[in-house]
């Protein structure tokens, strides 16, 4: 559409009409998503919080089948609080971002043992719990308890920027999109509003070629009427990321099982298990100084190629060698042994992996 038909329909300034349109087209097109409450009943809390922690960096494609296994294993916040970490972790393995399961569990602990074993209702004190940011403490708030707040994730970051026209580049224009969202939360089904705007975010308002037409709030969208709406959120340029290099050491042991460390439970994948391999540095290091901390005395084979895995703040390069060894080959000193164990290759699937080593692992079995 031109921009002189889209001068012909007036432009209302966004309030209580904005927020009406939103919330009939929410009942009419609702997503229907596991952790969602039917009709006009009030969402668990419990699901409303995992939900929101698993949905952090990832897709809510990539949730669902993650949400269910957890609430088919621990249904409530008191099972989970029960579960052994490494069993959460394990459980938790593909999602990524792993200090959100140990934060995860920390949270279900403290929640079971408050008196009433229940999650608190107001923002502040879900904001005292591990692992609750801002966000998600008004989210759960609105969602789960009612509360006229206001949550602003990525998609109602969006649907506000463009709604006002907000030209400011993030993250600078946080403040102000905080604000402005805050103008538009009704005092009544503050839940149901906060969760439309998720969903007009994801499925109307995208980041790429948004479907205008289609939007409840285009006779209100201030970005829209100017044409200028695929353009924001404007963001800020971002820093390229640095490189780190390592190599890691797949050792398959002739009996069938796979040599595997555990990470320390604090940092990058605290907790979780992973291939022995050299720190990960800055530089490359000379391939007999690498070679030097490998688990195990060995023949060691380079795997052809390499992996290339991003983190949020880096990228990381690795050379894989593999060794085939007896069942009575011992570890080196600086394989750390008090940390390491043999996993059947059988049973990987179910062991707390995280992406980038079921990446090496995969790559390296490939080749035998």
């Amino acid at each position: 559409m031109t921009l002189v038909a889209r001068k012909q329909l007036p432009l209302r300034p966004a309030g209580p009409d904005t927020v009406d349109a939103l919330l009939a087209w929410y009942d009419a097109e609702r997503r229907d998503l596991p952790w969602r409450a039917k009709g006009r009943r009030r969402a668990d809390p419990y699901r409303v919080w995992l939900s929101e922690i698993m949905l952090q960096q990832t897709t809510v494609k990539a949730v669902i089948p993650f949400f269910q296994r957890f609430v088919a294993r621990w249904p409530t916040v008191t099972e989970l609080a029960a579960a052994p970490l490494d069993d959460v972790l394990a459980m938790w393995a593909g999602l990524g971002y792993y200090s959100r399961a140990r934060n995860l569990h920390r949270c279900a602990v403290e929640v079971a043992a408050r008196p009433d074993g229940k999650f608190p209702r107001s923002e502040a004190e879900l904001l005292a719990l591990p692992g609750i940011g801002p966000y998600t403490a008004a989210a759960i708030a609105a969602i789960a308890f009612g509360f006229p707040t206001t949550p602003v994730d990525g998609n109602i970051e969006r649907v506000v920027s463009r709604l006002f026209a907000v030209t400011r580049p993030l993250p600078g224009a946080k403040r102000e999109i905080k604000r402005l969202a805050a103008t538009l939360t009704p005092a009544k089904r503050a839940g149901d509003h906060a969760q439309a705007m998720m969903d007009l975010g994801a499925t109307v308002c995208t980041p790429r070629r948004p479907s205008c037409l289609m939007c409840p709030l285009q006779q209100d969208c201030h970005a829209w009427a100017t044409g200028i709406a695929e353009t924001l959120p404007r963001k800020g340029q971002r820093a390229e990321r640095p490189v780190r290099f390592g190599m890691a050491f797949l050792v398959l042991r002739e009996d069938g099982v796979v040599l595997l460390r555990k990470r320390p439970p604090a940092g990058l994948l605290g907790g979780m298990l992973e291939v022995p391999s050299t720190d990960w540095s800055d530089t490359l290091l000379p391939a007999d100084m690498a070679m030097a901390g490998a688990p195990v005395r060995s023949d060691w084979w380079p795997v052809p190629g390499g992996i290339v895995h991003l983190f949020t703040h880096f990228r990381l390069e690795l050379q894989v060698v593999r060794a085939i060894v007896p069942p009575e080959t011992p570890l080196t000193f600086w394989a750390e042994p008090d940390r390491c164990v043999w996993i059947a290759r059988r049973d990987l699937h179910k062991a707390a992996l995280p992406s980038v080593m079921r990446k090496i692992i995969a790559h390296a079995l490939k080749e035998q």
